[in-house]
């Protein structure tokens, strides 16, 4: 069944602003976007001038597998037991009725990319899905979205207690070498023995030597940034930085590495040695650099709810109100690699939107309709 939503100013996030739009959906994708003048006829929501996005994206969260006020019952998002887990799938840990994620649907966060935590130099792999759904699998739009990869202060806190590696920084980088080298090993090996042992936690890694799956890679400190960017050359890995803490006291280095950021969350406290160097300003100066961001809440760090504030002081602090939008939208939609179902309002995408009222970076201004997959929710 279709629906034309009309008479909003539509940030398509493909290049242009409508000043006075419409958006007609068809079974749960835009079927037209245009101005006021050429909507065609059909059953209409009038959105009185409201402003009309893509839904929002969050690029980097762990939602789902550390579920609201459960403690340890609800905390599936790191396997410590292990320090090399790919072939853990956050599909198989995501809880669909944690209440988040009613909250981000609700506040216009329509597409999360979530999974493992980041206690393993190797944590296993992201999955790309809706906010909206009772089964994770139809959630899903990309169940393997990346590969979680983690540098610095975490790993090392996560086996010290243990009494095993890694503990420094060089073990952690050797345990990822070791393993990539293995996989590759073992896919020479498959090509040319018959009678190949099956190795699960390799098989999972192929993707990713192959190019058909991403590596996000966990790092805050400048040295981890630049570890993480050496061994995805080392192995020709497709890559995207996560958080990146101290990512303006270097930019011009990841800009001519051409890795894009994720960048956050950007509302909590310098909670640990590594991000001694934590600024607001981080994502305007890596962007003036030339480094493509996305912006995230990390949730549970920050509530998954509050990704449209994290814009909102990403702008505040320099950058452009449509490069910040595009943070929360195309830019994360493209760096996760699921740009062909959603982040821009263009036909033949996925039908999520969110409506304000008034300008989404004002604080009073409402969410005043979210629709996914051409479901109206708000």
């Amino acid at each position: 069944m279709g629906f034309i939503i009309e008479n909003a100013r539509i940030y398509t996030m493909a290049g242009e602003i409508i000043e006075n739009g419409f958006v007609c959906v068809e079974n749960g994708k835009i079927a037209d976007v245009g101005s006021m003048e050429n909507a065609p006829e059909g059953e209409r929501f009038n959105a009185n001038g409201g402003i009309l996005l893509p839904g929002l994206i969050d690029a980097h969260t762990h939602i789902g597998l550390f579920n609201e006020g459960m403690r340890f019952e609800g905390e599936d998002g790191n396997e410590d037991t292990d320090p090399i887990t790919p072939h853990l799938r956050a599909l198989d840990g995501i809880y669909p009725q944690d209440i988040a994620f009613n909250e981000a649907a609700l506040a216009g966060v329509t597409t999360v990319v979530t999974g493992p935590g980041s206690a393993n130099p190797i944590g296993g792999t992201f999955a790309a899905i809706k906010t909206r759904g009772v089964c994770v699998d139809d959630m899903a739009i990309n169940p393997s979205a990346a590969m979680k990869f983690a540098f610095g202060e975490n790993p090392k806190i996560s086996y010290n207690s243990k009494e095993r590696s890694p503990v420094t920084r060089m073990a952690t980088a050797a345990l990822i070498r070791e393993t990539l080298f293995k996989a590759q090993e073992y896919a020479d090996s498959r090509l040319d023995e018959e009678d190949c042992d099956f190795d699960m936690k390799l098989e999972a890694i192929l993707p990713l030597l192959d190019g058909e799956l991403i590596a996000q890679m966990h790092a805050h400190r400048a040295d981890d940034i630049f570890t993480a960017i050496r061994i995805s050359r080392e192995f020709d890995i497709d890559m995207a930085l996560v958080h990146a803490t101290e990512g303006h006291l270097i930019a011009e280095k990841i800009a001519e590495a051409k890795v894009p950021v994720i960048c956050g969350p950007m509302l909590n406290s310098r909670s640990k040695p590594e991000l001694a160097h934590q600024t607001v300003k981080n994502a305007a100066i890596l962007a003036k650099a030339g480094v493509k961001c996305a912006l995230c809440t990390d949730h549970p760090e920050v509530p998954q709810n509050y990704l449209m504030l994290s814009a909102a002081l990403a702008a505040a602090e320099g950058v452009g109100e449509y490069e910040a939008l595009a943070m929360i939208t195309i830019n994360a939609a493209e760096i996760a690699g699921i740009e062909t179902r959603v982040g821009s309002i263009e036909v033949g995408k996925d039908a999520d939107f969110v409506l304000y009222a008034g300008h989404p970076f004002d604080t009073r201004s409402k969410v005043s309709g979210v629709w996914i997959d051409g479901e109206r929710i708000v």
